[in-house]
């Protein structure tokens, strides 16, 4: 399928991954956003989209789309063990209801968010069949969410294709800017280092992530709707830097020199995952995509907000 004048619909639209997504894909289609505005705002968007402030729980969603990008979730565990009912309705239940409204109205493609923190720690890279189990609320969601798409695919013959993220981070500005505690660990190292303050790490600061860049995640869900995926797929660099050597870059980068503070690890050892690395063969095999810009290159993009240069080539800003 060439994703080029098609209508499409991006739910969880407005923030970090998916506003970065819509407005990659309004330059070419008719992008619809739903969001409830609770990790994301309106700002963030292309003008040109057409915006619902609505629950992915909602009846009469506007499903009447050639594609679905389904991104909307609450999306860390401590969002799920502060009220893990809730994060099961929004992320299995909004899942499945805006599935099958779509289904209903016609749409068969469907590329949805699931998570790399299956995996557990890892320090070869993951292939996506390999054994997992689940230690989080979160993980539970999103491994529902994986099998509700199975049904739908088996019973209705849709197509719905799972991307396991591994570690996002946005170059310049842009849609973490409001999330505090909830935005990605480069976004909030690098603040604190402009500002003169330590970052806080858990334990010794030797754990390790697959640090990916938001542009290769957005080309990642892109590409998976235009081959009309199925099943599960990582989306990653195969590459795992730990904490340190992340902080290290980034003093190198602002010209600073801040060492960071550690702390005691407050997530039970029992959950918390101390690395990550992607094996992301099965994307490849089936439609050539690899991961395009260096860890360097984005930590670039991400100072340059703080050092008053120009943005990064490539780089937009809203």
């Amino acid at each position: 399928m060439n994703l080029d004048s098609k209508r499409v619909l991006v739910t969880g639209g407005t923030g970090f991954i998916g506003s970065n997504l819509a407005n990659t894909l309004a330059e070419s289609n008719d992008v619809v956003v739903v969001d409830d505005g609770y990790l994301g705002t309106e700002e963030n968007l292309d003008p040109e989209i057409e915006y619902h402030e609505r629950s992915v729980l909602d009846d009469n969603l506007p499903t009447d789309v050639d594609v679905v990008f389904h991104l909307a979730a609450l999306s860390s565990y401590a969002m799920h063990e502060e009220d893990p009912a809730r994060g099961a309705r929004v992320n299995v239940e909004g899942f499945v209801n805006t599935v099958d409204q779509a289904r209903k109205d016609g749409c068969d493609t469907v590329v949805y968010a699931s998570t790399s923190s299956i995996y557990g720690d890892m320090t070869e890279p993951s292939p996506v069949d390999m054994d997992v189990t689940v230690n989080t609320g979160y993980e539970a969601s999103k491994m529902a969410r994986e099998k509700y798409a199975e049904y739908f695919h088996n019973h209705y013959g849709l197509n719905t294709a799972g991307m396991r993220f591994f570690s996002v981070y946005q170059g310049y500005g842009g849609a973490e800017e409001h999330k505090g505690e909830y935005a990605n660990v480069i976004a909030q190292f690098a603040d604190d280092l402009a500002n003169g303050e330590s970052p806080v790490l858990y334990g010794d600061g030797t754990q390790t992530r697959d640090f990916t860049h938001v542009r290769d995640i957005v080309r990642g869900l892109i590409t998976a709707a235009e081959h009309r995926l199925q099943g599960v797929y990582n989306l990653g660099t195969g590459r795992q830097v730990s904490f340190n050597e992340l902080v290290e870059m980034l003093n190198d980068e602002l010209g600073t020199d801040v060492a960071p503070s550690y702390v005691e690890n407050p997530i039970p050892e029992s959950v918390y995952v101390h690395d990550t690395m992607a094996d992301t063969s099965a994307i490849r095999e089936a439609t050539g995509w690899e991961a395009e810009i260096p860890l360097e290159e984005g930590i670039r993009e991400v100072c340059s907000q703080y050092l008053d240069d120009e943005p990064a080539a490539g780089v937009t800003v809203r």
